[in-house]
């Protein structure tokens, strides 16, 4: 049974205990075992425990942020519902995401408590987190520019995950690389600002060498592979973010290539 199905049919306190699963089980209606509320996957595998926390932080932040500014737009709400739309969700899913959204947003949501405790249930799989903090990045972005409120609290969740900023202005590199991309235009070649965020987006410097920017390049999509991000805790129903970034990687990479050929 998948992680989804543990938690819909009742498991909740076998699977995912704490903050995070008092919270899931709070939207999903259970009445979760206070004692077992703290045991955390003594039936559900590591891979359904970080596939439920993933879950869960990743909707109820994701409210939290579009709060940052201190009211959530129309506009905000319609590009969270949009990100539900976009991921592979079952009817019943995509309400308890809109409802961990919800609960993000309320005055007495702890930030804080949340990551702590999803830092711990993805351990070192600092590829989950990373795409954790890539889907706040795009909620950040999704009514058009980065409020420096959100920015401080995305910040702040880098801390407390013990994520590089450095890494997080890759990810903004990525998220640029795609959005503007010249796949429009394949005759012409990629501007300066273009090339320089591609760079960014692998992680080099201009003067990388060739063979260091296709090294860059395999190791993250080797790390970005979704069945390998599935197997460290991606809900498999998220797939599409994952794919998403082999899209960001791969068109950074292709802008390279295009840059050092012409």
């Amino acid at each position: 049974m998948s992680w989804w199905g543990k938690i819909a049919g009742g498991g909740i306190g076998l699977v995912l205990g704490g903050p995070l699963g008092g919270m899931l089980g709070a939207v999903l209606g259970h009445q979760v075992d206070k004692a077992k509320k703290n045991k955390v996957g003594i039936e559900g595998s590591s891979q359904e425990t970080a596939q439920a926390a993933f879950f869960t932080a990743t909707f109820s932040v994701m409210g939290h942020i579009a709060k940052a500014d201190g009211q959530v737009t129309r506009q905000e709400i319609q590009a969270a519902e949009q990100v539900f739309e976009h991921m592979n969700f079952q009817q019943a899913q995509r309400e308890a995401a809109i409802e961990l959204f919800n609960k993000g947003k309320q005055s007495d949501f702890d930030l804080d408590e949340v990551l702590i405790q999803f830092k711990k249930e993805c351990g070192r799989k600092i590829t989950l987190i990373q795409m954790f903090m890539q889907i706040q990045l795009q909620a950040a972005y999704a009514d058009g520019s980065k409020h420096p409120a959100e920015d401080k609290i995305l910040k702040d969740i880098c801390k407390v995950l013990g994520y590089p900023v450095s890494m997080l202005s890759q990810l903004e590199a990525m998220l640029y690389t795609q959005q503007k991309s010249y796949s429009n235009n394949p005759n012409q070649p990629p501007n300066r600002s273009q090339i320089s965020n591609a760079y960014s987006a692998l992680g080099l410097k201009e003067d990388a060498s060739n063979e260091e920017v296709k090294k860059a390049y395999r190791r993250l999509m080797s790390q970005h592979h979704p069945d390998k991000l599935i197997s460290k805790g991606l809900p498999e129903e998220m797939i599409q973010v994952a794919t998403d970034k082999s899209k960001q990687i791969q068109k950074a990479y292709e802008i390279i290539k295009s840059a050092r050929n012409n």
